[in-house]
This record gives C-alpha cells, sequence and structure tokens, in this order.
C-alpha cells in the first residue's frame, strides 16, 4: 500500500549528505575509540589487574590522550546529531539517521580500538594480582580474565554491532527500493480512476514541512467498489478531508497495489 510521496529527489540529496557525513564521523569515532582504549581503558584496566597506580609521574602521555580522547569524541558526537537531522527532518526517517550513526559510531570504535591492540600496555603479572604490601598474590578472577582480553573484546564487540547494523541497513534499503519500484510500476502501468476519501486522521507527523495523515478512500475497481486504508503526505493546500476526491492507481492483479495522490482538480484552495 503506497501513500503520496512526492518529495523522492529532496530524500535522495538528503541520503546522499547522510552518507558523506558518515566518512568524517566513522574517522572522529575511530580517532575517540585509539585514545580512549589508550588513555582511559588501558590505565583502568592496569589498575583493575594489578592493583598499581596507573597513573603515577609517567602518565603524562596518558593524559595527553585523555585530553585528546575529549575532543575527538566532543567532534564525533556533533556529527553523529548531524547525521540524525541530514536523513531527511521527519520522525519517520530519524530512525535512518539514527541507525546510519550507529553504524558510524560502532565501525569507528571498531577501527579504533582495533589499531590501538598493539600499543596496550602488558600487565606487570598475568594470572594473578601483585602482592599487596607482605600480602599473598591472588589469583585472578574470571572477570579479570575478561578485563585482561579487553583490547580484543572491545573491537571484537563494536565490529560485530557494526555489522549487524550493515545487515539491518541493507534489509532497509532493499525493502525501499522494492517499494519504490512498485510505486514507479503503478505510476506507469496502473490503472486511475478517481477516488473520495470517507475518513481522514492527521497523524502528528511532518515529512519537510508537510502534514502526514491516514485516509480511507473509496474508490471504483473492475471487482467493484473498494475502501483501502493509506497514508498521504500533501502540502497544506491540498490537505484531504472527508468527501474530497483523489487520485488512485491501483493494480488489478494486485489488491495491495495502491497509490493515493491528491487530485489537483479536487483541491480546496
Amino acid at each position: 500500500m503506497f501513500g503520496f510521496a512526492g518529495f523522492g529527489r529532496p530524500e535522495r540529496r538528503a541520503g546522499w549528505r547522510l552518507w558523506l557525513l558518515g566518512v568524517p564521523t566513522t574517522l572522529a569515532w575511530a580517532a575517540a575509540g585509539w585514545s580512549g582504549s589508550l588513555g582511559l581503558l588501558d590505565g583502568f584496566r592496569l589498575m583493575s589487574l594489578n592493583r598499581v597506580d596507573a597513573w603515577g609521574a609517567d602518565a603524562g602521555p596518558a593524559v595527553s590522550l585523555v585530553l585528546f580522547f575529549a575532543a575527538a569524541i566532543t567532534v564525533a558526537s556533533s556529527l553523529g546529531f548531524a547525521m540524525l537531522w541530514a536523513a531527511v527532518p521527519s520522525v519517520d526517517r530519524m530512525g535512518t539517521g539514527f541507525r546510519v550513526s550507529s553504524l558510524t559510531t560502532a565501525l569507528g570504535v571498531a577501527l579504533g580500538s582495533g589499531v590501538a591492540i598493539p600499543s596496550w600496555t602488558p600487565p606487570e603479572s598475568v594470572g594473578q594480582r601483585l602482592p599487596f604490601l607482605d600480602g599473598k598474590a591472588e589469583p585472578w578472577s574470571d572477570v579479570d580474565w575478561v578485563v585482561y582480553y579487553e583490547p580484543y573484546l572491545v573491537p571484537a564487540v563494536s565490529g560485530l554491532v557494526a555489522l549487524v547494523l550493515i545487515v539491518v541497513l541493507l534489509q532497509a534499503f532493499l525493502s525501499e527500493a522494492e517499494a519504490d519500484d512498485r510505486e514507479q510500476a503503478l505510476r506507469h502501468r496502473g490503472r486511475e480512476v478517481t477516488g473520495f476519501v470517507t475518513h481522514v486522521e492527521f497523524t502528528d507527523v511532518w515529512v519537510m514541512g508537510h502534514p502526514k495523515f491516514v485516509v480511507h478512500v473509496r474508490f471504483t475497481a473492475e471487482t467493484g467498489e473498494r475502501t483501502v486504508v493509506t497514508t498521504m503526505v500533501t502540502p497544506l493546500f491540498q490537505a484531504p478531508c472527508r468527501g474530497s476526491a483523489v487520485r488512485v492507481r491501483y493494480d488489478p492483479r494486485d489488491p495491495e497495489a495502491v497509490l493515493v495522490e491528491p487530485d489537483p482538480a479536487g483541491s480546496l484552495f
């Protein structure tokens, strides 16, 4: 079932902006992943495993990396918010912007933390904690072993999240492309008749400044009178109302394939 979608070209331009923003956003998250791994996680890992002060007198490089991390994550977060609005300024397409933004985050962190793997500081003792004062050395717990493999777990988990998001986005892209193909086929080969709105409901959603409605439309087909429920996104001066005429294209072989558009001749303005 299709509604009125007369904003394809602006949406495609917005889609290009979204993906172009993805490149610097991914690089910024890669910088954040690299500096965060070596400037923060590395020190916390040593303190957790060996009970030593990883922020001692020689912690100058780590402090510099923390400052770099703060700058990188600020830039990355700002670009991520920009991607949310680059998709299309509507509630319907915000989900796409969020998923693409999340993909750049996961992919960037996976790349940055992966590059940082050789630079993690080796623990002073593996398998047991260093003895505290005159106490005995304590064996590592299961959690300590997880922390020990953190240099590999961070990029692995981030990469897995990125892979899942790629699959989700690919499925969404294929579904949208299929819907666009069906819509274009209806525009070129579908039967065109005049329908009439019997019920209209505003969804409180705006697509590029235009309101979106749920409409019930009655029209006459070869098999008799039919009523379909679909959505319409229209300019304000062509907003549907009960009794207004609309243009209906349908496929007699596919009852679900119906395209409803405003009828310029039936506009109230």
